[in-house]
């Protein structure tokens, strides 16, 4: 969406009995898998196989790890075209993206792919990225980018200020008086209460409330600052003020770029920046789905049940998969393929559809809680330049909700997308990616087409000063675009923990997970391939 830094964790991922114990142990468990696949010696076992459920970024990148390890990968993906909710799209010279807008390097994960697959020199910055707005006093401000900056802005009062320079002070005496006993308090503490009471409710209503919404299509109340912000969470338990832990914490990354060096080019990389690629994000997809090759991922193919054939130690072909694929040319897949492991991608409320046995036994998931997902719709429209009378130049703007409520404005926040990136659009117009919805306006998410024309076309008058209708509009529905990582969320995680556990040869991985953002995606479906691989070894 707005942003693409929003991060959340498993804190029980550690615990999984396959996870390999550093990224020296990992590499290590690669070389008898390939060996496996590359030896000329006929009584050598077979290359293991995986399947892959779901052809999102999370899928695709696990599946590109196995098959750089020499690992037969199948990935079953129920739509007609692999992605997810990445997606690009082009028409009378627009060129917008459908899903998720940008990305940065923040995953170590995300960085390697993009120098596998050879991306960097298609990886487009946006022009003033730094350039960012937030709407106060029914008008958009400059968001402050430095402690200068937010002196001289309006966007917070004195009172705010002055809390948010004493926070390093009043935060650190406060941990040491409780000997870090601050995060055992707040286990299930929202977002909203635990930037309150770092920072005051201002803080909240004007910061912290536009970038959720921005990034998650949540609200701070409704946020499990342990999941959706877990670095910032673990901040606080080890330096009590969150200022203090975010400066050491990158000193610290600052002298661990410079051990380690750069990258292969020599060039020093912002592995905050966001940034998309020429063509969208769906040169990603692309460039992914091409490397995993064409024959190994069926579209249009549903998977419908999963059978873990034992119940012990790996072995081969454990595990029995039956499909139903609306693709004619997939016709011929056999109704039951077996394989030596599964990497599961699929959202959950997909996954407790599907039928599973163990041990020739109904594997029954009533212990799989109900995930929340939140719905939101994208409108990309555009505007004759000479229509727009208050053009801003940067990333985009958002909204608060308070501002919303007090100036009569529905929607979450734009996207300035020909302004970050005048390739975009024809050169005398304006494109603009608007979302609307989330988790203050859910029914508002699935208004029709006309009426959310309406209510963009009106917040884009008031903000940017836009006139008449809109020369070209898209409108775009995601019923469940992103699953709400709520205060109860740890159940959720337990529950794909317990999956994990009880299920031999069985790993998940995606946005139900580690993290919203398509870094944190890519890193789990890695992640995940890494888990395969040295389960693999051990069936070996």
């Amino acid at each position: 969406m707005l942003s693409s830094t929003t991060t959340a964790s498993s804190s029980s991922a550690s615990s999984h009995p396959y996870r390999p114990a550093s990224a020296r142990a990992s590499r290590s468990r690669l070389r008898p898998v390939l060996a496996m696949a590359g030896s000329d010696d006929s009584r050598a076992a077979p290359a293991r196989s995986v399947a892959v459920i779901g052809a999102g970024v999370s899928g695709l990148a696990a599946a590109y790890r196995l098959r750089k390890s020499g690992v037969n990968v199948t990935v079953f993906e129920a739509a007609d075209r692999a992605g997810g909710k990445i997606r690009t799209n082009s028409e009378s010279g627009f060129l917008w993206d459908e899903g998720a807008n940008t990305m940065t390097e923040g995953e170590l994960e995300a960085s390697r792919l993009i120098d596998d697959l050879g991306l960097q020199d298609r990886q487009q910055y946006p022009n003033s990225q730094h350039k960012r707005y937030i709407v106060k006093d029914g008008a958009p401000a400059l968001i402050p980018s430095d402690p200068i900056s937010l002196m001289k802005s309006s966007v917070l009062s004195t009172k705010s200020k002055l809390a948010l320079f004493l926070e390093p002070f009043l935060y650190k005496k406060s941990s040491t008086r409780n000997s870090g006993k601050v995060s055992d308090e707040h286990l299930s503490e929202s977002v909203g209460s635990f930037f309150e009471r770092h920072f005051g409710r201002e803080v909240v209503d004007y910061l912290i409330d536009p970038f959720v919404a921005g990034t998650s299509a949540g609200d701070p109340e409704s946020l499990s600052i342990r999941h959706a912000f877990p670095a910032l969470w673990n901040l606080e338990r080890k330096y009590g003020s969150i200022i203090v832990g975010a400066i050491l914490s990158k000193l610290t990354a600052k002298g661990d770029s410079v051990k380690t060096g750069s990258d292969l080019s020599g060039k020093t990389r912002n592995r905050r920046a966001s940034f998309s690629f020429h063509g969208g994000m769906q040169s990603l997809i692309n460039a992914l789905h091409n490397e995993v090759g064409d024959d190994n991922v069926k579209l249009g193919t549903e998977v419908l049940s999963l059978a873990c054939t034992f119940d012990g130690l790996p072995v081969t072909g454990g595990w029995s998969i039956s499909v139903d694929s609306k693709d004619a040319g997939s016709k011929d897949l056999a109704k039951n393929q077996t394989f030596d492991a599964v990497i599961m991608t699929a959202p959950l409320s997909n996954v407790q559809r599907m039928k599973f046995r163990k041990g020739g036994a109904p594997f029954v998931l009533d212990f799989l809680p109900k995930v929340d997902y939140l719905p939101l719709s994208l409108m990309v429209t555009a505007f004759k330049k000479e229509d727009v009378k208050k053009p801003l130049e940067g990333f985009g703007v958002l909204i608060p909700y308070k501002e919303q409520q007090k100036h009569g404005l529905k929607t979450l926040g734009t996207l300035f997308s020909s302004m970050m990136f005048p390739d975009r659009a024809p050169d005398d117009q304006y494109l603009y990616t608007t979302f609307v919805g989330g988790s203050h306006n859910r029914d508002l998410a699935g208004a029709p087409t006309s009426i959310l024309k309406q209510l963009v076309t009106s917040d884009l008058k008031k903000l940017l000063g836009v006139e008449g209708q809109p020369t070209f509009v898209k409108h775009i529905y995601w019923r469940n675009a992103f699953p709400l990582y709520g205060r109860d969320y740890n159940s959720v995680l337990e529950a794909i923990e317990k999956m994990e556990k009880n299920l031999p040869g069985f790993f998940y991985a995606g946005n139900n997970k580690d993290g919203l953002a398509v870094g944190n995606v890519i890193a789990s479906g890695s992640k995940a391939a890494d888990l395969a691989i040295s389960y693999l070894q051990k069936a070996q």
